[in-house]
């Protein structure tokens, strides 16, 4: 149909009809989590029992420890922040040079390399998991009865917890970075060279501005999926759970209106981190 001719008032209708559907769907299940945070009841669902802020700010008993009273959930919090900054970090570190290996330079594998690159992305989470944590105790376990060195980075931990999640985030960071690099303008930096610029100071200042948003995308990216990571994280976590892990235990024990409390905690944490995207995309000079 062309979109300049008047639609017909059914189809105009079931366009109405799947967007609230489509819509009801994606929100609605947040929304139920939003509301029942503040349920004055012991459970996360239905039926509603009243208002309350106990699920946030109580502790006044064992069964009413709300959000910002709960030290092992604030601590799986933290956790989480932390191994995030750090995968993060490393991931827009290490994703700008892969971009600039494999934008500017040339050199036989190129394209195999840049397949291989991928290959985390592919793979069933748990698999990665479980793969890195084979590999890294046998390791250990190698330099202890070779050398008597206990690697304890190389055991179930946080360190291992970052090096699995960036395994995989830094190849979305490198495609994000690549992408922009990729319609770089060269000349600019020619012209800066032809006005006696040395090479850091043309990626100081020219190069990396120009590449400023996405590097800003790829650490929001990076951020927030590793903070979401669940599947490596179960495989590779210590004695100090990042936030999803404890939440997967304290469904299994018996979900109470504290996890609808963090939950919405996230949603307006990830909202605002959006609506800071969205500002600086639309003023890139903020």
């Amino acid at each position: 149909m062309i979109p300049s001719l008047p639609r017909p008032p059914w189809l105009r209708g079931a366009t109405v009809a799947y967007a609230l559907l489509f819509f009801a769907f994606l929100f609605l299940p947040l929304l139920v989590v939003a509301v029942f945070a503040f349920n004055d009841a012991p459970y996360p669902a239905p039926p509603w029992r009243g208002f309350t802020l106990d699920w946030f700010i109580g502790g006044a008993g064992p069964d009413r420890v709300g959000l910002f009273a709960d030290g092992p959930m604030l601590a799986s919090l933290w956790t989480s922040v932390v191994v995030a900054l750090w995968v993060t970090l490393l991931s827009v570190l290490v994703g700008t040079a892969n971009a600039f290996l494999l934008e500017r330079a040339s050199f036989r594998g190129k394209a195999a390399m840049s397949m291989l690159m991928l290959a985390p992305l592919v793979i069933p989470g748990v698999i990665l998991g479980i793969s890195i944590l084979a590999f890294a105790s046998r390791l250990a376990q190698f330099a202890d009865d070779t050398w008597g060195l206990e690697l304890e980075f190389l055991r179930p931990g946080l360190p291992l917890v970052v090096l699995g999640q960036f395994s995989y985030i830094v190849s979305i960071a490198t495609l994000t970075i690549s992408a922009r690099l990729k319609r770089f303008d060269r000349t600019l930096e020619d012209a800066a060279y032809n006005l006696g610029a040395s090479r850091a100071a043309v990626l100081w200042t020219v190069t990396l501005p120009y590449l400023r948003p996405s590097l800003i995308g790829a650490a929001a990216i990076a951020f927030l999926m590793s903070f979401e990571n669940f599947n490596t994280t179960l495989m590779l976590v210590g004695s100090d759970p990042p936030l999803t892990v404890m939440m997967y235990g304290r469904m299994r024990e018996g979900a109470t209106p504290v996890l609808n409390a963090v939950s919405l905690f996230l949603m307006l944490a990830s909202a605002a981190i959006a609506l800071v995207l969205m500002r600086r995309a639309r003023d890139p000079q903020a």
